[in-house]
């Protein structure tokens, strides 16, 4: 099952509801995916920041004094807002590695979830609603974003196993289906120095997707390449810093649904997903084509 929801804003008027109008489509899609959400928003650019988006199963033990130790540690003005599981370092964007360095050994039980200049991801198990209701997702702004509602039939109900996944700066997924060779693509990716903190397939797709890119690759050709490396059936909605893209397997067993208009792109894996958006009785609706990539970019 699990469900994918998307929304790519073209007009800025909208950007202080995109949170509200993204939570919406999220619990929309409860009844595919009521184990474990999560959401990816991509803000305003700090100039000359970075953020590093953390989780812990102990927050009030892992972020207590958390900047004091990290200043102390590295020397780096940094800033660290909790959000309730979860909380966003913000520092220099040079200051980013030393920082990342010096969370691993003062804090080892901390997980990064995404790290980039404008990318927060908040996820966590249980439902929805829920989810939405811990990280007040509803009061975010940003420029897009992406969500999702995982049933988890192979697999533990973990945080760790929630999406979106990211595994490069600003970079983001979210998945329906199942890869068949995910294992030998993340021997294949480790041994090229790409990061895969789980065992979950879809972090492999995030993860050669950044691997693509490192190597020159645009997020549309990168899209595209999946086609042949990949195998078995997926719908991938993914996120960068300014784009957007969608591409679905060549069967394209799993259901999905887009709808444009002059404000907005949206993506849902039902149509019920996208009723409550603006517009959305003129928008242009359709079923996005097997092996299609479909990108937008700011």
């Amino acid at each position: 099952m699990c469900g994918i929801v998307g929304l790519f804003l073209k007009d800025k008027k909208l950007e202080p509801e995109l949170g509200n109008m993204l939570t919406d489509m999220l619990i929309t899609m409860t009844n595919r995916g009521p184990d474990s959400a999560g959401i990816a928003i991509y803000g305003n650019d700090a100039d000359g920041n970075s953020k590093l988006t953390v989780q812990s199963d102990n927050p009030a033990q892992d972020f207590k004094g958390l900047k004091k130790a990290l200043r102390k540690a590295t020397g780096v003005k940094i800033s660290v807002t909790k959000k309730d599981t979860h909380a966003i370092l913000e520092m220099p964007t040079d200051d980013m590695t030393k920082v990342r360095s010096a969370l691993k050994t003062i804090r080892p039980d901390v997980r990064v979830m995404s790290a980039g200049d404008t990318m927060e991801i908040y996820k966590e198990t249980g439902l929805p609603e829920e989810v939405a209701n811990r990280f007040d997702l509803r009061s975010m702004t940003g420029t897009h974003g992406i969500g999702h509602t995982r049933m988890a039939t192979e697999s533990a109900v973990t945080t760790l196993g929630a999406h979106p996944f990211s595994t490069g700066a600003d970079q983001c997924l979210v998945h329906n289906g199942s890869l068949s060779n995910h294992n030998s693509l993340r021997r294949k990716l480790r041994r090229d120095g790409v990061t895969i903190e789980t065992e979950n397939d879809t972090e492999v797709g995030a993860a050669y997707l950044t691997w693509k890119m490192r190597h020159g690759s645009t997020l549309g050709e990168a899209l595209e390449s999946s086609l042949d490396d990949l195998d078995g059936f997926f719908t991938f909605v993914v996120g960068t810093k300014d784009g957007f893209g969608v591409v679905r397997d060549p069967i394209a067993c799993k259901p999905a649904v887009m709808a444009e208009t002059d404000q907005y792109v949206a993506f849902g894996s039902e149509y019920r997903a996208l009723v409550n958006l603006p517009g959305i009785e003129d928008a242009h609706v359709w079923e996005p084509e097997p092996a299609t990539v479909y990108f937008w970019k700011h």
